[in-house]
């Protein structure tokens, strides 16, 4: 697997890290056994960055990645975040009180007394970015954490934040279907020495071999593109991207990883998955090279903009910064 740099100043990992929310049962009922076999075949497969949160289960995920590194020791890269505040009503916040004991109890289940980067989930634009930088500025002066990273933000708060202290990662949603993120958000991590971290490089699940039922889990069984009519429309035009890989001998899921991981050596995609034969697809992502030709064609068949629906509805919203 090849390495690419986590930012600036950050360690070198693989460049295809592992998403973790579906150890959580976001996307449907997980079991311990499965999940640990999934984080073997990470390991065999060279991929050393693994990110979670908090919120993914409420805390299944991170317990679970606590129990794996306190029995296999391995040596491994890790990202978590919060922000989110499911009681009394989902609200964001960054207030230092919160991130400070959300990461504690990050770090207990996980088994750790650091984590390498710690992201804010979604920003608190009520709060000052002053404020909360503060907070992370001296978490990383404590050793708690290695460097900070925010998600599902827009070029300025990119920006701004940096001015107050460097980033070491932005996460925001990018693959072949959300393309937002070509718009500023890539290139300004890239002037600015940011490690970009594309989630859901995969389409939540889109973009694998095999066409998938439409999903009735909670997140994207309401999100508009996987909706009718959308969700066939978007499965029709998918069809003959799979063919298209297939004919050159890729997997799908490879083939869209490599897509993702050409568009600059400072993103570090992370796919998500639960079962160990999903992951072993993803291996021959940093093999494959596009011809001048094979950029036309995925070019021709996913052009941006082809995914029918917004990406989120109105009600998965939440403090998301649109910026275009």
């Amino acid at each position: 697997m090849q390495q690419r740099k986590l930012g600036a100043t950050g360690p070198m990992v693989s460049a295809i890290g592992l998403g973790a929310m579906s150890f959580g049962g976001i996307f449907g009922a997980t079991d311990e056994a499965e999940s640990l076999a999934c984080l073997d075949a990470m390991l065999e497969t060279g991929i050393t960055f693994i990110d979670t949160a908090n919120i993914y289960g409420m805390g299944i995920s991170e317990t679970v990645l606590g129990k794996w590194l306190a029995s296999r020791k391995p040596q491994v890269t890790l990202a978590t975040k919060a922000s989110f505040v499911a009681d009394p009503e989902r609200r964001i916040d960054n207030s230092e009180a919160h991130l400070r004991a959300e990461l504690e109890k990050s770090l207990k289940r996980l088994g750790r007394d650091h984590v390498e980067l710690f992201y804010i989930h979604r920003r608190e634009h009520a709060r000052p970015l002053e404020e909360v930088v503060g907070t992370l500025s001296r978490l990383i002066e404590e050793g708690k954490i290695g460097g900070y990273g925010m998600s599902e933000v827009a070029p300025y708060t990119i920006r701004a934040a940096h001015a107050i202290h460097p980033v070491t990662a932005v996460q925001n949603e990018y693959s072949l279907w959300t393309r937002a993120p070509e718009l500023g958000v890539i290139q300004t991590c890239k002037a600015l020495g940011i490690a970009f971290i594309p989630f859901s490089p995969l389409a939540r699940g889109m973009l694998g071999d095999t066409p998938i039922s439409r999903p009735e889990d909670g997140f994207r069984g309401t999100n508009p593109r996987f909706t009718e009519p959308n969700f066939s429309q978007n499965l029709t035009k998918l069809a003959a991207f799979r063919a298209f890989a297939a004919e050159r001998g890729w997997s799908t899921p490879a083939a869209a990883l490599a897509w993702v991981l050409q568009q600059g050596d400072h993103l570090i995609p992370i796919p998500g998955t639960r079962y160990a034969r999903n992951l072993r697809q993803w291996a021959q992502a940093t093999d494959i090279r596009f011809t001048p030709q094979d950029w036309a064609e995925i070019d021709r068949l996913l052009p941006p903009g082809w995914a029918e629906g917004d990406r989120y509805g109105d009600h998965q919203l939440l403090a998301i910064e649109r910026y275009c």
